[in-house]
C-alpha cells in the first residue's frame, strides 16, 4: 500500500491522505511526521523510531508507503516542502479581532489548498471527465456532512448540459444504483470515506456494472478502494481527526466546481451551448 497519486505531491499531502489506511505502526510514524517536519528532517530513522516508539523498519516501510525510496528521500522531500512554505508564507495576523481571526483562517487555508490539490492526477482528472460526458446516466452520491456537496455536483452537472440524478434517503440511493447498469456513472463524495450508507450505494452500483467515480480525502480509505478511478483532495485540516471534527470540506468545493469546468471544456460546443441556456434560464428568473 503505497502512495499512487501524483508524483511531485508533497510528503504532508501524502501522509495526511494515507494515514487512516495504514498499519497501526506506520500511521504512528506518519503522525509524528506531520507533527513535527522540522525535527524529523534533522532525525535519523533510528532517531525517529526511538521517539515514536516502533521499529526503525516501522519508519522505513512508512517512508516507503508514503511514496520515497527511503526514509532520507522522505526527509529530503520534507525540507524542501518547508523551504517553499518559508518562501511563500503570509504575514501572521497580529490582531485578536474576529475579522482578524477569519483572515488569518483564510491566509492558512490559502496556503495549504496548493498542497491539497497536489494528489490529483492527470489521468484520473481524465477518466473522471470521459465517464461523466458519455455516462448515459448520472446518479450523484452524498451523505452526513458531505451532502451538500452532492446537491451542489448535482445542480452544476444538470446547468452543464449533464443531467444528473440525487436522492436524498440512504435507501433510495442504493435501489437507484443497483439499477443503474454498465453505461452508467455513479459519482461519490465523501469526505471521510467512510459512510456507511455511502458505502453500501458504492456496492450497489458495482454490482449493477456502472462505473464508480469518488471525490474524497483519504487515498485508501473504503470509498477509494471501492472506486473504479478516484480524485483525492487531502484536507486542509491535518488529519483524518481534524477531518471529522472541523468537517471541512472548502477543498472538495473547490474541486466539484473545477471537475464541472473540465467537463464543460471538454464537452466544446455542447457544454457552451447548455451553459448559454442555463445563463437563459437565470435570467429569465430576475427581477429589476
Amino acid at each position: 500500500m503505497t502512495w499512487a497519486g501524483a508524483p511531485d505531491a508533497p510528503p504532508s499531502t501524502r501522509i495526511v491522505a494515507l494515514l487512516p489506511s495504514l498499519p497501526a505502526t506506520e500511521r504512528r510514524v506518519g503522525e509524528a511526521v506531520v507533527a513535527d517536519r522540522a525535527g524529523t528532517v534533522e532525525r535519523t530513522a533510528q532517531e525517529l523510531a526511538e521517539a515514536v516508539g516502533v521499529g526503525r523498519a516501522s519508519v522505513v516501510r512508512a517512508a516507503q508507503a508514503f511514496g520515497y525510496d527511503g526514509y532520507p528521500q522522505l526527509r529530503v522531500a520534507l525540507a524542501r516542502e518547508i523551504a517553499l512554505e518559508q518562501s511563500s508564507a503570509p504575514p501572521a495576523d497580529a490582531g485578536t479581532s474576529l475579522t482578524g481571526a477569519v483572515h488569518a483562517a483564510t491566509r492558512r487555508f490559502a496556503a495549504r489548498l496548493a498542497h491539497s490539490m497536489a494528489a490529483l492526477t492527470e489521468e484520473a482528472l481524465v477518466d473522471v471527465v470521459a465517464t461523466l460526458d458519455r455516462a448515459e446516466r448520472v446518479l450523484v452520491v452524498a451523505n452526513g456532512l458531505s451532502a451538500p456537496l452532492g446537491l451542489d455536483l448535482q445542480l452544476r452537472l444538470t446547468a452543464a448540459g449533464r443531467p444528473a440524478e440525487l436522492l436524498g434517503d440512504a435507501l433510495a440511493q442504493q435501489i437507484a444504483a443497483r439499477q443503474l447498469g454498465a453505461a452508467s456513472a455513479c459519482v461519490v463524495l465523501s469526505g471521510s470515506g467512510v459512510n456507511r450508507a455511502t458505502l453500501d450505494t458504492v456496492r450497489a452500483a458495482r454490482a449493477s456494472g456502472a462505473r464508480v467515480l469518488a471525490l474524497t480525502s483519504f487515498a485508501r480509505s473504503p470509498v477509494a478502494e471501492g472506486a473504479d478511478v478516484t480524485l483525492v483532495v487531502p484536507p486542509i485540516t491535518d488529519g483524518f481527526h481534524d477531518e471529522l471534527v472541523h468537517t471541512s470540506r472548502a477543498a472538495l468545493v473547490l474541486l466539484v466546481e473545477q471537475v464541472v469546468e473540465l467537463l464543460v471544456a471538454h464537452r466544446g460546443e455542447r457544454g457552451r451551448a447548455a451553459r448559454a441556456a442555463a445563463l437563459s434560464v437565470l435570467g429569465d428568473g430576475l427581477q429589476d
